[in-house]
């Protein structure tokens, strides 16, 4: 074995140490990713999708080059393995791989667009604890009848430990929820289960 010194990158993660904690971004492969889809002089969007937005199969919309379509959404996949704050998003545009539309690719180049105004931002894992003790957080969420061609929902969680993010998921039901109260307590139902 061989030591490399202090960690610096790791599967396009970019790794710094500083006084809090280590820093973990993918400023970089950010840069390659508008690069490659020519979305680096683009204007940046405030949130990575529209608020209360539902999309469906547009059937009556243009196809887009469904290969494009697929490049752009597993390029957001593999981002959302560090940044969880896209991960609502490109959970829903993952939905239309197999007959993407206009409106679809708009969706995820707003995606691209937000991504891009928050290059700089990463997660920092916390090197001490300030009270000495460990602290998890939990928090989960819902949508209720989210998809409107099968109504199901799609729901969500994220566990924090010291403040860092150390556990997320943004999946769609697999049953159809007949409340929103019914919605949000099977959320947290699995959202119980990971932290267990």
């Amino acid at each position: 074995m061989t030591d490399l010194g202090r960690l610096s990158h790791f599967l396009e993660s970019e790794f710094k140490t500083r006084k809090e904690g280590i820093l973990m971004h993918q400023q970089k492969y950010i840069g390659e990713l508008l690069e490659r889809f020519q979305m680096i002089d683009c204007n940046i969007a405030s949130n990575p999708s529209e608020t209360n937005a539902k999309l469906d199969e547009c059937t009556n919309e243009e196809r887009v080059k469904a290969t494009k379509f697929k490049q752009i959404v597993g390029s957001l996949r593999y981002l959302c393995n560090n940044r969880q704050d896209i991960c609502f998003a490109v959970s829903i545009i993952s939905r239309f791989m197999n007959d993407p539309r206009k409106s679809h690719l708009t969706v995820a180049k707003r995606i691209l667009r937000y991504v891009k105004g928050t290059l700089k931002l990463g997660m920092i894992f916390p090197s001490i604890n300030n009270e000495g003790e460990a602290e998890l957080e939990g928090y989960s969420n819902s949508d209720w009848c989210g998809d409107r061609m099968d109504r199901k929902s799609t729901f969500g969680y994220l566990f924090k430990s010291n403040g860092a993010a150390i556990s997320w998921c943004t999946k769609k039901r697999p049953v159809t929820a007949l409340s929103s109260c019914e919605a949000e307590y099977i959320a947290g139902t699995f959202a119980t289960c990971q932290a267990i």
